[in-house]
């Protein structure tokens, strides 16, 4: 792997780490409020709005590093290419 290639894929590697952090953080918490309910213990009525919520944030979370993805792949290509290019006499 070349050195241009490396230095545009620790940038968007860096930003992706965050972002994959933040949906399992999520999923977690809301894992534990399920299982919580599932128990019989005494849940706080505004665990429904909250629980929901979460699902929001994880599914657009999930837009956006699928986002990040594409963008990933679409600059990999263009490495490819350029890398291509620069190879032939």
């Amino acid at each position: 792997m070349d050195k241009q290639s490396l230095a545009l894929m620790i940038p968007i590697l860096a930003l992706s780490i965050p972002v994959v952090a933040i949906i399992f953080s999520s999923l977690t918490k809301m894992a534990k409020l399920k299982a919580d309910a599932q128990r019989g213990m005494m849940v706080h009525p505004e665990t429904d709005a909250r629980m929901a919520a979460l699902e929001d944030d994880v599914a657009s979370l999930r837009r956006e590093l699928v986002e990040t993805q594409e963008r990933l792949d679409f600059t990999e290509r263009l490495l490819a290419q350029r890398s291509e290019v620069n190879r032939q006499p």
